[in-house]
């Protein structure tokens, strides 16, 4: 049955959008330039105050779609509209002035804190250079905010080699957080952490969201926190988002063949039965390759002949979409 082509429906509290944003870098294989398409062509909703999660492989682009979004790398096709405002083409002052409002976490806080400065004055930074606030007001912020991260007052005087790997990301927290931005995208927040640190810093990222009403783009290869957190989840492969649907019905529906190999590798302790399908083998292909068709095909169990033909993010419920040609129809 083909249902057509559908739109993306935008929420009323839709904080940003982003519509066939694509990322395309130069690059050079054996003497002969090609062109990195490490995003290509993606559509996707951010709405005010939730957690949207991204899964996919390592170099399916989910760091660079991030860092786009909030102005760390520019656009090479495509809007983000941020508040009703197309941003993507802004100069790079507009970006700046942007960045109390969209900030970036990065997936190792201690390399992006200066090894010179206490972490008073790192955190501190942020206000200087983006609000005109007195010293003391500064100061003020500085307190509330690691505090709000679940440290004390004195972990400022501290440099951010005394500091424990979980301190650090919770520095890295605080950091983005003293601007009071809209929106945060998370890039691994838990990765290389011990598994009750790793509960620490869940647990402030929900109390975090409630009380500064952030929405978060929460990038993750660990699809049980991303269940656990998320209220959407959007899935990458190749640059393109394949299937997107909210987290319950991603997981119990999950459409796409990606998203089922993916989802077939996660324990789920208690139960009996995982996932119906096949294991995911092989590397993704390189992506400075040209593509024709379907970008999975060459790993799927079920491709066909009309896979040759790129399939289209289409609805297959009211808030499930998927790109995939042997995409089922739900009631």
């Amino acid at each position: 049955m083909n249902i057509g082509i559908a739109p993306l429906r935008q929420a009323a509290d839709t904080l940003l959008s982003a519509r066939n944003l694509k990322v395309h870098f130069s690059v050079r294989h054996s003497n002969n330039k090609a062109t990195l398409r490490a995003v290509d062509g993606v559509n996707l909703d951010i709405r005010e105050g939730e957690m949207l999660g991204l899964v996919g492989e390592s170099g399916c682009g989910k760091s660079t779609l991030g860092k786009t979004l909030v102005g760390l790398v520019r656009a090479t096709a495509g809007s983000i509209v941020f508040k009703g405002t197309d941003v993507a083409g802004q100069s790079a002052g507009a970006w700046r002035r942007l960045r109390r409002s969209l900030q970036y976490v990065y997936q190792d806080a201690g390399a992006s804190l200066d090894p010179r400065w206490i972490v008073g004055r790192s955190l501190e930074e942020p206000l200087v250079i983006h609000a005109n606030l007195p010293p003391a007001e500064r100061k003020r912020q500085v307190q509330e905010t690691l505090r709000a991260v679940g440290l004390r007052d004195e972990h400022a005087l501290l440099y951010p080699h005394e500091l424990s790997g979980g301190q650090q990301r919770r520095i890295g927290l605080a950091r983005v957080l003293t601007l009071r931005p809209r929106l945060v995208v998370l890039d691994e927040p838990t990765s290389g952490l011990d598994v009750s640190v790793q509960a620490t810093i869940l647990m402030q990222l929900r109390e975090l969201r409630t009380t500064y009403n952030l929405a978060m783009l929460f990038i993750s290869h660990d699809l049980s926190v991303v269940r656990m957190m998320c209220d959407r989840v959007a899935v990458m492969y190749l640059g393109r988002i394949v299937e997107e649907a909210p987290t319950e019905e991603l997981f119990k529906r999950p459409s796409h063949p990606y998203t089922r190999a993916l989802l077939a590798a996660v324990p789920r302790p208690g139960e009996r039965h995982v996932v119906d399908a096949p294991s995911l083998d092989g590397e993704p292909p390189d992506p400075s390759a040209s593509y024709d068709g379907c970008r999975f095909r060459s790993r799927c169990p079920v491709a066909g002949s009309d896979c040759q033909a790129e399939p289209d993010l289409l609805e297959v419920t009211a808030h499930h979409r998927v790109a995939c040609h042997r995409r089922p129809v739900h009631a």
